[in-house]
Order: structure tokens, then sequence, then C-alpha cells
């Protein structure tokens, strides 16, 4: 998480999942975040303040604090939302969606929520019959509208012992949406952009395959970043072993083949094409149904025909107004290559790098890039990998047809 020195009010009300509260908050302290605490009365039953003020080493704001002698002076519905970045409500009940949807300023919970002028991010979690409630849903609708963003809860088995949707989301998913909340750029907003990331399998037979090294952290990152920004992203990924992205639409392929028909048949609908994935040149001629045995024979002749060319076939067919952006994984003669798979294969950028020096090669969290557009600029940089995303997404920025 890139959340250093952020500051968020979180609010905590009265469900089940209340217990959960010391674990997120203990995770955006570790992240350096500075964190203030409102506990609704119905909260104290499930959620103990004293956890709360320790792990966050401030007051926890209740109820009872509101209007009251001793802290009411502070007047804390007005002060902690002019001092936060975020105000998270997470678990959000149904009270909680009532009161937030119609304004009801009559508690310190309430009353904090009218006066906010920040991004509010709300985590509902409730019994699922009461989640489908018609007068629920009509406030998470209102809520969305007014600019809210509401994260659909999970499924999953439900403390009254039935499954359902109503969990609150995980510790992982509610992380990356505050980070995607707080992302200072929103110049994404209302585009769609298409990645691909990870290696290609191309199988031998049931057991073997042919592949090369690479993790997908490059475009999982660049999917991430993509939708912190704003943007509707979808990831075409071959194998990984990464978990699955937030917000992220993933469609899953395992060889070169799969990969050139999930993007030649959605192409036609993204701002911003990126080809992240290191596919697979060339794949066995013929793939044998059974294990091959060990024979007696020194040597395996492996006979390997060429894959359909994905960047190639994706700049044949973009229209004007799309970005078409490919990665050259070289070991020699980096800009040259690249520059020659800008031109043949009709992108608008190409990203290199030297996959043998220190930083930059597979399966790190680090990269070393040269960003070259159509028009002849060319930027460099060296960080880690969610920082190249973002650099290379702030190239599309300048070429993308507003």
């Amino acid at each position: 998480m890139n959340l250093l020195h952020k500051k968020i009010l979180f609010c905590v009300t009265g469900g089940i999942a209340a217990y959960k509260a010391p674990e997120i908050l203990h995770r955006w302290i570790k992240a350096g975040c500075d964190v203030e605490t409102i506990l609704t009365e119905a909260a104290e039953e499930f959620v103990s303040p004293l956890v709360l003020s320790t792990l966050s080493k401030k007051r926890v704001w209740r109820e009872r604090d509101f209007l009251c002698a001793e802290y009411g002076w502070q007047i804390p519905h007005i002060s902690l939302t002019e001092w936060a970045d975020l105000v998270v409500v997470a678990p959000a009940a149904a009270n909680a969606l009532r009161i937030a949807a119609v304004g009801d300023s009559s508690t310190l919970f309430g009353a904090t929520l009218v006066a906010n002028t920040k991004q509010l991010l709300i985590f509902p979690a409730m019994n699922e019959n009461m989640l489908q409630n018609p007068a629920v849903q009509s406030h998470i609708r209102e809520l969305r509208e007014r600019g809210a963003i509401v994260v659909d809860p999970d499924f999953g088995l439900l403390a009254c012992s039935s499954s359902g949707k109503g969990r609150l989301p995980s510790y992982n998913v509610i992380d990356d949406y505050v980070e995607m909340a707080l992302s200072p750029k929103k110049d994404f907003t209302g585009k769609k952009v298409l990645v691909t990331a990870g290696p290609t399998h191309e199988y031998i037979d049931p057991v073997r395959f042919i592949s090369n090294p690479s993790s997908g952290k490059m475009g999982y990152a660049i999917a991430k970043q993509a939708w912190n920004r704003g943007a509707a992203v979808t990831l075409v990924s071959g194998p990984v072993s990464l978990r699955k992205p937030t917000g992220i639409e993933v469609v899953n392929v395992t060889s070169a083949d799969e990969m050139y028909d999930a993007c030649l048949s959605r192409a036609a609908g993204f701002d911003v094409i990126v080809k992240a994935a290191a596919v697979g040149d060339y794949r066995p001629a013929h793939a044998e149904k059974q294990k091959i045995k060990r024979g007696h024979d020194e040597k395996f002749v492996l006979d390997l025909v060429q894959n359909r060319d994905i960047a190639a076939a994706l700049g044949s067919v973009k229209s004007e107004k799309q970005i078409l952006i490919g990665f050259a994984a070289e070991t020699q003669n980096v800009q040259q290559n690249a520059l020659k798979k800008l031109a043949e294969k009709n992108l608008d950028v190409i990203v290199s790098n030297d996959v043998l020096a220190d930083g930059a090669g597979f399966g790190v969290d680090t990269n070393k890039i040269t960003v070259t557009t159509r028009n002849g600029k060319t930027y460099h940089f060296n960080g880690t990998k969610n920082a190249a995303a973002d650099a290379i997404l702030n190239v599309a920025t300048e070429l993308i047809v507003r």
C-alpha cells in the first residue's frame, strides 16, 4: 500500500463484522497512516474502544462525546472531516447506510457524514436478506449517485450461519479500495484499459510446457495503477501466482493462441491497450495427448512453429484514437530492437528494458525501463514496478485523444 502520511477517518458501526476493525486499523497504522476513529454506540457492543485507541495511539470518538461539555467544544463532527483525507465506514450496517443516505445528523457519526466534503468509502456488511431489502438497496444507490464509493460485500458464510452475499471484504480488498480512493490522479476516469500480463504456456504433453520466467508483476502493476487512476480495466492474464487484482475484470488464459483470441475479440472497446505479457513466440507443432516417456535415444527433437503475433495484429486493427503500448524485453541492442518493434507493429509507445540488468529482470519488484513514443520522445525510469507503471501511464495520457 502507498498510504504513507495519509489521514483516514475510520467510522465503525454496529455489526458483527466490527470485530475486524482492529486489524483493519492496525494495517493502516503499519502502512504509515494517521487514523482517527469514530465508534457508534452499537459498535461498542462488538469491539472495545480501548483496543482501537491502543492501536491508533489516539482517543476513540464515541457517541457520548457528541455535544457534551467535556469534548463537544472541539466540534469533532466538523474538525475530524476537515482533518481527514478520506472517510471510511467499515462495516456499514443497514442503519448506518440509512443515516448516511438521509443525512441524519442526530449522532456524532451521522453529523460527521453530513459535514463531510471528502471522499466517502463505505463497506456494507450484513445478512443477505437485509442487504437485498429494497430500502437498503435504495440507500446504496443514492449514496453512489452522490459520489460515495460503496463496495459490494463478498459472498460466503455469514454470522447467522447462512451463506450468501453480505460478508465484509477481505483486508486486502479494503486496503486496495482505500489506496484507490486516495490516489491523487484520476486522469483515466471514463477510459477503458486492456492490459496483458504474465507468461504463456505452450504444452508439449499434459505435464510439460515451454514458457519463460515472467511473473506478471509488471502487467499487474499497470492494471492496478490504471484502476487507481479511474480506468475500467480488463486484465488478460497468463498463468501467474499473483493475487487477483481488486476491481478489475480478469480473463485467464494459458497459451499464446488463447491470449491472441482474448485480446483481438475485445480490442475495439478500449482506449488504451498495454501489451505487457511475455508471450511465447513458438509452440510445439504437435502436443501429445499422453505423457512422453523417456526413450533410449540421447536426443529428443521438438518441432516448433511460430505463434500469431498479438502486438502486430492489434497494431493492424487499432483505431486512430486508440493507444497501443508494447514491451521489448531484450538482452542486447535494447533500444535498437525496441525502435524496430515500435515501427513494425504500429505501436504508439514501446517500453524496453534489459532483462539481464540488475533490478530489471523477470520476477523482481523493480524495473529499469526506457519509454519511447511514436513521435520520438524518450523517458527513462528506474524504481518499483508500481512506480514504473505510473510512469508508463503518464506517457499514455500525453497521447490520449480526449
